[in-house]
């Protein structure tokens, strides 16, 4: 059953945290949960398996997924499907035609959120678009992520697409455990090159992530934002030798934006005990494991 991956005390709709410790800070996010990146050990959640809508904290899907299987260096032509994005979303602003970096496409994603390096690292890693989903799909059954189902490589949202503030736990911690990865997200600002044969000039991107810039201690991560989804994130940092993770979903801006109130329960946690605990992130492959081993005998 997926709501007791990672222990029967998280499959609770509501709040589940360690007794005796300091209560949660109030936020708006429906969902959240507060994780040890080395550890896995869950420190806090509020309905860690609710359903929800990932909006742009896919894309940490999409990198866990693609990091791996492209070289940084290779450079591409973005098409014109890479490009078929919702009008108004978010985008890096690559050309038809243009010529770009993977490394340049991974900081356009991750810096701000391009829906349209999306759309190019998925069919680079994976030949189209919609064989990135496939592959992202993939990845998030062997991570352990099993209410997680991607539909667009961007977390555009896509009928069917949903995630849970506890999958979003198990695809940071793949993230984080990639140097690369680490790297892209504490990058403040990055180029995007010029395109001579297009006539067009280069110009230059800043982290949309306001964590890295005004918490002490923060290692990145990433913002999301729909209509549907509303306002969702996640955010790690590290403090006296303890590296932290926080999930949200579902959050209003209002009365503090998402990232404040990953701010908050990052500090929450880091406040906590280091035995505390109310479950575990399970490690990849491990669901799949468990399910190929014989049933004991009677």
């Amino acid at each position: 059953d997926e709501q007791v991956v990672g222990g029967d005390a998280l499959a609770a709709p509501g709040l589940v945290v360690p007794p005796g410790g300091a209560a949660p800070p109030a936020v708006t996010a429906t969902t959240w949960l507060v994780a040890d990146l080395d550890s896995g050990a869950v420190l806090g959640a509020c309905g860690p398996h609710v359903y929800g809508t990932p909006a742009s904290t896919q894309k940490l899907l999409l990198a866990a997924t693609m990091l791996s299987r492209l070289d940084p260096r290779q450079v591409a032509v973005a098409t014109r499907a890479d490009l078929d994005i919702e009008p108004g979303s978010s985008a890096v602003g690559l050309l038809v035609g243009g010529r770009y970096a993977v490394e340049t496409l991974w900081l356009g994603l991750l810096l701000q959120s391009g829906n349209d390096a999306a759309n190019m690292l998925a069919r680079l890693g994976a030949g189209s678009a919609r064989a990135g989903v496939a592959a992202m799909n993939a990845e998030a059954r062997r991570l352990g992520a099993r209410q997680t189902r991607a539909v667009t490589p961007s977390g555009l949202d896509g009928p069917g697409q949903f995630t849970s503030a506890y999958d979003l736990a198990l695809i940071a911690r793949a993230c984080f455990a990639d140097e690369r990865f680490r790297r892209y997200a504490l990058t403040e600002r990055a180029q995007i090159p010029a395109q001579p044969a297009l006539k067009k000039g280069g110009f230059q991107i800043q982290n949309e992530n306001q964590l890295i810039y005004r918490y002490p201690g923060a290692l990145g991560g990433k913002t999301g934002f729909t209509e549907l989804a509303r306002h969702s994130y996640v955010g790690a940092a590290q403090r006296g030798g303890r590296r932290l993770v926080v999930t949200l979903l579902g959050a209003e801006a209002r009365p503090v934006r998402g990232w404040q109130q990953g701010a908050q329960l990052l500090d929450w946690g880091f406040s906590l005990p280091r035995g505390a605990s109310v479950g575990r992130l399970v490690e990849p492959g491990e669901l799949d494991a468990a399910k190929a081993e014989p049933a004991p005998a009677p």
